[in-house]
């Protein structure tokens, strides 16, 4: 068998919080204002209150509602598959497994919270959200949740990608979303995840009927995400494998990296890895520090590692991987060395995801082939070794909307390095 599936009741009915688990206890986010911890009073104009309460949560589970469940079970539990032809190319020894997330209505793993998120604004009387999307990806699935629960949309989509990835922006607005480049007072910026945050956060602060949804980088929004590795841990079993030796993910803010990781940080035998951009380089290249989540100064300041919430990186194809800081969840296992980070050049990462296509037949979105490119490598020491690894990695969306960066890299277009 190469591919392993749950049924629909099988879906995790709690989330799982990484907290309890960390080596060293979280800092707070700080008020952009006093530099005061942050309370949910603060939170309040622009999160539901079960979110906020989520997001400081030290519960080790947290109850998944039946009406998040309901839509989920659309395409979950997703399938676990082994790329076996992808190991014979290699000549690896190891076994290498990969969740995939590329089978959502949005194409991505983004609906996993996109979904609560919706649901928790809809239950507290909100009627419209506001959002940033970078490659569209989360963009994507926010207008997929809203038009579940009724909720009018706004997406600030960073400039760079809404000329490069029209698709999804047709798609957004094909689910009932408002779509506009940011950032919208500068018309010939490319923009970045900062300062389309700067837009999103602006636009819901003016109205009471206005909340902001954000797709990656806070607790509750990785907290939603880690049904990817509780289904893996149970696959995996059903594979009759033991533990994996390592679980890769890429990682931009955080969110899919931290879903299939988070439930295999209370086992020590398990190497965690992040997969980034050498372009955007924040877990290996960036500082451990109190930044802002966007580019204006008007979100909380948060410990985590960045390159400076006014670095504009380049433009390239990987958009959800364009940001500027890390979770704090992530940046603290990295720092207290229970997680790894490697970067990879852009040239290195379309190489990997093409040879991934031609032996597992799947076309990865940019994002996915950083976790593509570190799997190949893990794959490789494994056969300089002889050791029978087991790699697990998260295929967390599908290219179909980013043919135009596999037109550029199949025809030498790509810049690999650009910045």
């Amino acid at each position: 068998m190469t591919r392993w599936t749950l049924p629909p009741d099988r879906i995790p009915s709690a989330w799982f919080n990484v907290v309890p688990h960390l080596p060293t206890p979280l800092q707070p986010p700080l008020h952009p204002g006093t530099r005061e911890p942050v309370g949910p009073a603060d939170l309040a104009p622009l999160f539901p209150m079960a979110l906020i309460e989520q997001e400081v949560s030290a519960e080790p589970w947290i109850d998944v509602p039946g009406e998040v469940l309901d839509i989920l079970r659309l395409w979950r539990p997703t399938p676990l598959q082994r790329a076996t032809r992808l190991e014979q190319a290699l000549g690896t020894p190891a076994r290498i497994y990969f969740k995939d997330e590329s089978v959502s209505p949005a194409g991505s793993h983004k609906p996993n919270t996109a979904i609560p998120q919706a649901f928790y604004n809809a239950k507290e009387g909100i009627g419209r959200l506001t959002t940033e999307t970078g490659a569209g990806q989360w963009g994507t699935s926010l207008a997929f949740a809203a038009a579940q629960f009724d909720l009018d949309l706004k997406v600030y989509m960073v400039r760079a990608s809404y000329g490069q990835k029209p698709y999804r922006r047709i798609a957004m607005e094909t689910w009932g979303g408002e779509v506009v480049a940011s950032p919208v007072d500068e018309p010939d910026h490319p923009g970045s995840l900062g300062s389309a945050i700067s837009d999103a956060v602006r636009d819901c602060v003016g109205r009471d009927d206005t909340h902001y949804a954000l797709g990656s980088v806070l607790n509750h929004v990785l907290l939603h995400q880690t049904v990817i590795g509780l289904e893996a841990r149970e696959q995996l079993e059903l594979a009759g494998e033991r533990l994996p030796d390592v679980v890769i993910a890429p990682c931009g803010g955080g969110s899919n990296l931290g879903g299939i990781a988070f439930p295999f940080v209370p086992d020590p035998g398990v190497r965690l890895l992040a997969v980034e951009p050498l372009s955007c380089p924040t877990l290996t290249q960036g500082r451990y520090d109190y930044d802002f989540g966007d580019t204006a100064g008007l979100t909380p300041l948060m410990p985590m590692y960045t390159l400076g919430h006014d670095f504009v990186p380049p433009s390239i194809h990987a958009g959800g991987l364009r940001y500027h800081g890390d979770s704090p969840l992530v940046s603290s296992l990295v720092k207290d060395g229970r997680m790894e980070a490697v970067a990879y050049p852009q040239g290195k990462v379309f190489e990997a995801a093409v040879q991934f296509a031609r032996t597992e037949g799947k076309i990865p979105a940019p994002e996915c082939g950083h976790a593509i490119a570190a799997t190949i490598d893990e794959a490789l020491a494994a056969k300089e070794t002889g050791e029978e690894k087991v790699i697990l990695f998260n295929y967390c969306g599908h290219g179909f909307l980013d043919l135009a960066a596999y037109d550029d890299y199949n025809n030498g277009r790509l810049l690999d390095e650009m910045g």
